[in-house]
């Protein structure tokens, strides 16, 4: 652990100027307590810094948590092994991306059935918490169940054992981007109302107690359920796709769920700290409470894993949640090519195409180098190695 401050922490041995500045920046505010933990996968980001834990007293600021609520991870450990599988693994890829809408949300048009029990739960939490979701976005039923572009992502993987992984990145979608942008504006109109002075205006805040922040809160914690819930659907089709795959020479052969872990790495809650409750805003990092299981996805052609937390507590009982961008898109498009990709790729089943060069790994923090670094906040359990890669574009 690098100590850069009083409030600051650092776990990351690459880091740059600009992600440091904006760490200390944010670690100015006064009602951070006992300090912020920048994990080793930090980069920068909108307002907060992407791969920091940040514990406030009786304040949160929204871009803190990020524009994407709830977005995590959720893995399923089959009984299957990789000698199972059948040699030709395309057709698992395309049944996939048939089974689950994938990229912008303008052509997730309709509500598949498997999803209604939990469209009708998410129904019942925000009635009882008083607010109506279509308010954010009139679709959100229909995104329910779809997995989104950028670096969300599903993956069959396999670990040190040759046990096949289902492994899956995803979040709030366009519902949690809404409501994440209506309370940072929010934020925003209040300190400008009250002159209150912001060393960046995206660390606006809201104030326990208000009506604002409450109502952001409810908002906020219903959005970290529809990401949970939008996950676990997502990997029940996934689990029925592979299981027809698998059975697929005729067999009947059905797999059986052995573990599955769901967490996020986008979120806020209460916890208690250095002998004071405050609110923890992980944006880019994941919970890792002693005996806590994890999950950290390295980028798209390398390594992921399992882990369990250390319950370090100068880390907030935090750790990283993947790579962290080294390159942003832009710079990744103008640096890499197709063909690099591709040798990135090489064994791997994935949809071959130019759209994703900027999620090529080279555009990553080395994802060995970032788990040296955790070497103090989880614990590895297991290091799955990728197999089938499906993407929205």
């Amino acid at each position: 652990m690098q100590k850069i401050s009083k409030t600051l922490a650092s776990w990351a041995s690459i880091l740059d100027e600009k992600t440091l500045e904006q760490a200390r920046t944010t670690a100015t505010m006064p009602f951070i307590y006992p300090h912020l933990a920048l994990m080793p996968d930090a980069h920068l980001g909108l307002g907060a810094t992407v791969g920091s834990v940040i514990p406030t007293l009786r304040a949160v600021m929204p871009a803190a948590v990020g524009v994407d609520i709830g977005c995590g991870m959720i893995a399923v450990l089959t009984d299957t092994t990789v000698d199972q599988l059948p040699d030709d693994r395309t057709p698992l890829r395309l049944a996939i991306e048939r089974a689950i809408p994938l990229s912008a949300g303008a052509a997730n048009n309709r509500i598949v059935a498997t999803a209604q029990p939990r469209v009708a739960e998410l129904e019942a939490m925000a009635e009882t918490a008083g607010f109506d979701p279509a308010q954010r976005l009139g679709r959100w039923r229909e995104q329910l169940g779809t997995l989104g572009s950028g670096n969300h992502f599903i993956e069959v993987s396999a670990d040190e054992l040759d046990r096949v992984w289902l492994f899956l990145h995803s979040g709030s979608r366009g519902v949690g981007n809404k409501i994440a942008q209506t309370y940072i504006d929010i934020a925003k109109k209040l300190a400008a109302q009250w002159f209150i002075s912001l060393p960046d205006a995206d660390l606006a805040y809201l104030v326990e107690g208000t009506p604002e922040f409450s109502r952001y809160i409810a908002e906020l914690r219903w959005a970290q359920h529809y990401a949970l819930l939008n996950r676990e659907e997502m990997m029940d089709r996934v689990v029925r796709q592979f299981t027809e795959w698998v059975g697929g020479d005729g067999s009947g052969n059905s797999v059986t769920q052995l573990e599955r872990i769901n967490c996020h790495h986008n979120f806020t809650q209460k916890e208690t700290h250095f002998g004071k409750e405050v609110w923890v805003s992980r944006k880019g990092a994941i919970s890792a409470k002693a005996g806590e299981l994890g999950l950290i996805p390295g980028s798209m052609g390398t390594a992921s894993y399992v882990v369990e937390g250390t319950g370090n507590a100068m880390a907030l009982e935090s750790s990283p949640h993947g790579a962290g961008r080294l390159y942003s898109r832009s710079a990744a498009r103008k640096t890499f090519t197709q063909d690099q990709l591709r040798e990135a790729m090489v064994g791997i089943e994935f949809r071959d195409t130019d759209a994703f060069i900027d999620e090529i790994p080279h555009a990553y923090k080395p994802i060995d180098e970032v788990m040296a670094d955790a070497a103090d906040l989880v614990t590895i359990k297991h290091t799955l190695r990728q197999l089938v890669n499906v993407k929205g574009d």
